[in-house]
């Protein structure tokens, strides 16, 4: 199985172009899969429809949520399709296993008066403070998710336009960067990057204090180490901060299609989670002016 595992995980990585997140998220799936099979001696060859149930209820009784457990069938999925394109296997057994309901969770935001608090925190009067002001300007103002800011090259970055270039697999999207954003920014890369990175061949847009790349976990302790900072009682991570954008500029007027073009979601239902965040002002004037209302 290990063997089968590895050219499934080659083909994804070469095939399906899928960013790093989702290459690592199908081989922990498919991994966790093979360990329970080997505790329970089961040839993954030999596994039926109901096998796949078993393990589904395996992971219900390990207390893994609907979205985790939805995951690791779509995993086993392409996992077993791979197989049976390569003969390895004659049949399908996840075919027709339906995904459990994923309960859409109220995203978690921060008011317009945490935001401002939050991002008053970092102190352009270092190195650091200038490059972490930066960062979380940029987060709040562009909605980008955590891994595609670290993704972030400097030449991604239009300065004189206002904008940056996101990319996520073949995809690419332009966001607009705002003033304040824009002066943050434009003060890291001249006065704080230069001095950070090591050496010029470095393309990463954000860095560590060693001069590489940011990781993920890097960037998670920069947005907990200033909510502390500022004493703000939620649980502030990045991702609060993209639903913070998308929330914010909802209650100020900007239209869902145009939300949903900056924060990369492929369907416009993901988008619509933000509307039971509109103020009542905005309801407000829909009464007063539709027709119909």
């Amino acid at each position: 199985m290990d063997k089968q595992i590895a050219s499934f995980l080659d083909f994804i990585k070469n095939d399906k172009k899928l960013s790093d997140n989702t290459l690592q998220s199908y081989r922990r799936d498919v991994l966790q899969y093979k360990k329970y099979l080997e505790a329970n001696n089961i040839n993954y060859t030999k596994v039926k429809s109901n096998g796949i149930k078993t393990y589904l209820q395996y992971l219900h009784d390990m207390n893994k949520k609907s979205s985790t457990i939805s995951r690791n069938l779509a995993s086993i999925r392409l996992f077993y399709q791979f197989l049976l394109r390569n003969n390895k296997v004659k049949a399908d057994p996840t075919e027709g296993i339906q995904s459990p309901k994923i309960e859409k969770r109220v995203p978690s935001i921060l008011t317009s008066e945490e935001v401002s608090l939050l991002l008053e925190q970092p102190k352009n009067i270092d190195l650091k403070g200038i490059r972490d002001k930066a960062m979380l300007e940029f987060a709040y103002a562009t909605g980008m998710r955590v891994t595609e800011i670290i993704s972030l090259n400097i030449e991604d970055v239009n300065l004189k336009e206002a904008y940056v270039i996101c990319k996520t697999g073949n995809k690419q999207r332009s966001i607009p960067l705002g003033k304040i954003s824009l002066k943050a920014l434009k003060e890291y890369i001249e006065d704080s990057r230069p001095i950070l990175i090591k050496t010029e061949s470095e393309k990463a847009l954000f860095v560590n204090i060693n001069g590489r790349r940011l990781t993920r976990q890097g960037f998670w302790k920069i947005v907990k180490f200033y909510k502390e900072q500022a004493h703000i009682a939620k649980d502030i991570t990045p991702h609060v901060l993209r639903h913070s954008f998308a929330t914010h500029l909802l209650q100020n007027g900007a239209e869902l299609k145009a939300i949903q073009t900056m924060l990369g979601h492929s369907d416009i239902s993901s988008t619509q989670v933000y509307m039971q965040f509109q103020d009542e002002s905005i309801k407000n004037i829909y009464r007063k002016a539709h027709p119909r209302a």
